[in-house]
């Protein structure tokens, strides 16, 4: 039986407090990870190993200033951010950390999951779309070319590489037999092994066209400060242009969350408990992000668009194929 509403309404609450005060941790985890590999220090004054610097800069983007640019459309201006925001965590709805846990001192047993619908794979794609929506309302509301440049650059973006993730997950999903993510995590398991041995050409797929997908550098377009001052969030300050930075950096968690289970088994694994496993597994995929970003510059725009048309949709498309004809081989 699902757990109840009350239950279900309090995990809901906790993950998405948890989830953000994960996103500000890693702010200061890249930054310290970023001075280190550029050979300076990073944050370090706030707090004992500037570890208070994210709430040193939530208080200063709290104190700025709201100010409403002239002629912008003031309801889509004000809800872009919040859309984009809600939109990326919305997706930890539907990702597992677990199939069952029971709360200490009780025998009350509880799902580690808020929903598991059996195409949780879809919301996550929509999930991940309706996120766009508020990054091209926001710049197009703006009412300023460098903000209106930036936002069709990060739909250019998800129509290039959203057909890419898509065929790339789409081998998977034929693999399971399953659009479930706890389905997916569960194949593997039953199979004995990682997707990502059968899979790697699909995974390497995935891990480019997320991190184009979430505008990390060297795919970081859509914000060139260089060409566009900062793109679409250009007329944007204090806290709602932190609610787009924050958006940014929870779909870096959730996509990393999503490439634990379609490629690494998600939650199963020996001796430790299943929320262990996802924590490993996701730190993993952050942290590459952030070796990523440390080491390749950004790259020009019809590069960006080229490799997600001549490179990544042929790829992707070379790996569903094979995949089809392994799977009709094995029925």
């Amino acid at each position: 039986m699902p757990d109840g509403f009350i239950l279900t309404f309090v995990k809901a609450f906790v993950l998405a407090n948890l989830v953000m005060g994960v996103f500000a941790f890693l702010t200061w985890l890249e930054r310290r990870l970023l001075g280190r590999f550029q050979v300076r220090l990073g944050p370090n004054r706030v707090g004992p190993f500037g570890l208070l610097q994210p709430i040193a800069d939530l208080v200063k983007l709290i104190r700025k200033e709201s100010i409403l640019p002239e002629g912008i459309s003031p309801v889509l201006y004000i809800a872009a951010p919040a859309l984009s925001l809600f939109a990326s965590l919305a997706v930890f709805a539907v990702i597992p950390f677990g199939e069952e846990a029971t709360i200490p001192g009780t025998d009350w047993k509880i799902f580690l999951f808020i929903s598991n619908p059996s195409v949780a794979l879809l919301v996550v794609f929509a999930l991940g779309s309706i996120s766009f929506y508020g990054f091209l309302v926001g710049g197009w509301s703006s009412s300023s070319k460098y903000s209106l440049y930036g936002s069709m650059r990060a739909v250019s973006q998800l129509i290039s590489y959203e057909v890419s993730l898509a065929l790339a997950v789409i081998g998977v999903v034929m693999m399971a037999q399953s659009l479930s993510l706890t389905g997916i995590a569960e194949a593997q398991d039953r199979d004995g092994l990682w997707y990502i041995i059968p899979q790697f050409l699909g995974f390497v797929v995935y891990v480019v066209a997320s991190t184009a997908e979430v505008s990390r550098i060297p795919f970081d377009l859509p914000e060139a400060e260089g060409e566009l001052v900062a793109g679409y969030h250009t007329e944007y300050g204090g806290m709602r242009f932190a609610m787009f930075q924050n958006a940014e950096y929870v779909a870096l968690i959730a996509f990393s969350a999503v490439a634990s289970i379609l490629f690494f088994g998600g939650y199963e694994g020996p001796w430790l408990p299943g929320p262990l496993w996802m924590l490993i597994k996701m730190t993993f995929f952050i942290l590459i992000a952030m070796w990523v970003r440390a080491t390749l510059p950004r790259i020009r725009y019809d590069k960006l668009m080229s490799i997600g048309w001549k490179v990544l949709l042929p790829a992707a498309t070379l790996n569903l194929l094979v995949t089809s004809a392994i799977v009709a081989w094995r029925a």
